[in-house]
């Protein structure tokens, strides 16, 4: 990424002092609540292992390995699963193996391996996250830094801790989001856009019907696409259903992916995260009685009946819908392969060796968060007068630690900069722009909704 205007190069100078004043202000850590979940999680931990090996499968395991056996040890467990104990791959690797990774697993249904899953949950959420977070408490607060300077994509990228990586949609979200509590007096109040890259998308390709799409308050493409994806209704599609299509279907179609791979992380992550309609159906169940019981794991084309062929369908609807989009994208590869760069909508030059989804990705991704950049520093300006912080932002999200008699006041004036100001400095942007709000009183897991 090389800036080539002074408009680029002032963003990249004036967001890279905002992020360090984000940086400085820090979020607040109820350390208490973090070492007791710390402890919580070394307890279920520590429950889960004695399950696992109190069972017959355990015993087999060590009887075949010894001393070397490895709760651990994706390759013994798949030796003893499926060469020892005769149980049914449910999916091979290409070279005929059994898989043993986390959505085969689920899908045995086995109650051992169920356990299993949940003990090497447990273990990332203790050893990524939580104590992760606890290296980097400081008298109580956590200062992530925000780089700008990492990332091919254009977005920033966090470290020290990540606060951009914590856990949201899991069932595990809990014991992370509820260690970051506000100051004194103070609330949480969190921003972000609505469907930000999908209209980025809409202003770069200039798609007539995807602009058109933007811009009714009525759609929802992530939710429109949850829909499609699941044979649900829109009214039975869930803010968890809604974020996993968005991030495995969506982005990555938009982005160069196809059928195959989306309909397997969609496939996988419906299982993994035992993803369930409001009155309780597991969607995998409610697919079942939509009569696709099966992946379909195939090499070539689609098998009709399985939920490949279903995305397959879905996928090639989606270009239908916006024909323009599907039509430029052959172009916009055509001309990279003829120049070897091109330029984004904030004035920055990428050139070099790309494969096509890269070529798709980063002349939206960029700009997409750009916009939240330029966003940020103006609230950051506005911080310098008011009694409120940025503390925090993750892409399309804004996180701000405000005092609690100003609130309002915080709400107008990102809705102000976020929606309107930012569309009037750069004139490429040709859709709407909405923002939703939630603040968090107690900590940030505990959220409740705004109008703004």
């Amino acid at each position: 990424m090389k800036p080539t205007t002074k408009d680029a190069y002032k963003l990249m100078h004036e967001g890279a002092l905002a992020l360090a004043v984000v940086e400085a202000n820090g979020i607040r850590i109820d350390e208490d609540r973090l070492n007791a979940n710390v402890e919580l999680i070394d307890q279920k931990i520590t429950e889960g292992v004695e399950a696992l090996k109190d069972d017959r499968i355990w015993k087999i395991w060590v009887k075949e390995f010894g001393s070397k056996a490895n709760l651990s040890s994706r390759q013994q467990l798949g030796y003893v699963l499926f060469h020892k104990l005769d149980f049914k791959a449910v999916n091979l690797t290409p070279t005929g193996r059994p898989k043993v990774d986390m959505a085969s697993l689920e899908q045995l249904g086995l109650s051992w391996t169920t356990t299993y899953l949940d003990v090497e949950r447990y273990k990332k959420l203790k050893n990524t996250y939580l104590k992760g977070i606890q290296r980097e408490v400081v008298g109580g607060y956590v200062h992530p830094s925000f780089n700008l300077n990492t990332t091919r994509t254009f977005r920033s990228s966090c470290n020290a801790p990540n606060f951009q990586n914590q856990i949201n949609r899991s069932s595990l979200a809990k014991y992370i989001r509820e260690c970051f509590i506000p100051r004194k007096n103070h609330v949480l109040v969190c921003i972000d856009y609505g469907a930000l890259e999908f209209r980025v998308a809409a202003c770069f390709w200039k798609d007539k019907a995807m602009v058109a799409y933007a811009n009714d308050s009525d759609l929802d493409i992530h939710r429109d696409m949850a829909a499609a994806c699941y044979l649900l209704d829109c009214e039975q599609v869930t803010k968890r259903i809604r974020f996993f299509a968005k991030n495995q279907f969506v982005f990555p179609t938009l982005y160069g992916s196809y059928w195959k791979n989306t309909a397997r992380r969609l496939w996988a992550v419906m299982l993994n995260e035992k993803l369930e309609l409001d009155d309780g159906t597991l969607l995998r169940d409610h697919l079942a009685a939509k009569g696709i019981t099966e992946l379909g794991d195939c090499e070539d084309r689609p098998i009709p009946g399985t939920f490949e062929h279903h995305i397959y369908q879905v996928e090639s609807e989606l270009e239908e819908r916006f024909p323009q989009w599907a039509s430029r994208k052959k172009v916009w590869w055509s001309r990279y392969l003829e120049r070897g760069w091109f330029r984004t909508m904030t004035g920055f030059v990428c050139r070099g060796v790309m494969k096509k989804n890269d070529l798709y990705n980063w002349p939206i991704q960029g700009p997409a968060f750009h916009l939240l950049l330029w966003s940020l520093i103006r609230l950051v300006g506005w911080c310098k007068t008011n009694p409120a912080y940025i503390v925090g932002q993750i892409h399309d999200e804004i996180v701000g630690d405000v005092r609690e008699d100003q609130v309002e006041n915080f709400l107008k004036k990102a809705k102000q900069v976020m929606t309107q100001d930012v569309r009037d400095h750069w004139k490429w942007v040709i859709t709407q722009l909405e923002v939703e709000a939630v603040v968090c009183r107690a900590n940030w897991f505990e959220k409740e909704g705004v109008s703004i």
